[in-house]
């Protein structure tokens, strides 16, 4: 009895030890590499889990800029709406808004999270704290012409305000050729946008902002595959 009584205790004793060695090992850690001629950076799990609080400025930048640009995505599908011919290519549109307005929600989102304005400063003007995407899912944007309204700087692949009053006017088939050829240049300036954001030294060190800029460039090369595929259909 005393031998059983024994082993039970050294058995409790040794279940002990195992999970003491169990916690009192050091969190796993992810070397995350500098910045050119800066050290590299040791991140625990925990600092994966919450946002930066100093992100790189061309990260906001970016941020700021891919919100703009979305939004005139978003106002070229609700013209599509109304003025497009084509079915097939209005059903299509609608997976890039919803895409889109998805997106500028998440971009808000993480410059708040970073205590970060979500809309650049107009050009030559303060900050006003004006944020023009406040409502987008809900707001009717016919006829808006962002640029005017924001005072922001165009970014890589808007169409500007002449070739946006010339797809307001169009309609029909005229209308579906501007509107693919427009959301092809559209989405290839947001790839260009991407691109410029690699290149900046110590930029998209951000694993989340990382993660989302691939899915850009994958979803929008293949939207723009796939409007190529229909103008070709087109001729």
């Amino acid at each position: 009895m005393e031998y059983c009584v024994r082993s039970i205790s050294a058995a409790l004793f040794s279940l002990s030890m195992a999970a003491f060695a169990q916690q009192s090992k050091p969190a796993a850690t992810i070397v995350q590499p500098g910045a050119p001629g800066q050290p590299s950076k040791a991140l625990s799990l925990a600092d994966l889990r919450k946002p930066s609080q100093t992100p790189a400025e061309a990260d906001v930048s970016f941020m700021q800029g891919m919100i703009h640009h979305h939004a005139q995505a978003v106002e070229m599908v609700d013209l599509l709406r109304t003025r497009g011919q084509s079915k097939q290519l209005q059903a299509f549109g609608e997976r890039i808004a919803i895409s889109q307005a998805d997106e500028i929600m998440y971009m808000k989102q993480w410059l708040e999270d970073r205590g970060q304005p979500t809309s650049m400063a107009p050009t030559g003007v303060a900050h006003t704290g004006m944020d023009h995407m406040a409502d987008m899912k809900g707001m009717d944007m016919k006829g808006m012409d962002l640029d005017r309204m924001s005072g922001m700087p165009p970014m890589p692949g808007m169409l500007t305000p002449e070739q946006m009053a010339a797809l307001a006017k169009a309609k029909g088939a005229e209308f579906d050729h501007l509107f693919l050829t427009g959301m092809i240049q559209h989405h290839t300036g947001a790839l260009t946008m991407v691109d410029d954001l690699f290149d900046v030294p110590g930029a998209a060190q951000d694993p989340v902002l990382f993660d989302f800029t691939t899915d850009i460039t994958n979803t929008q090369s293949a939207e723009i595959k796939i409007m190529q595929g229909m103008l070709e259909g087109k001729k």
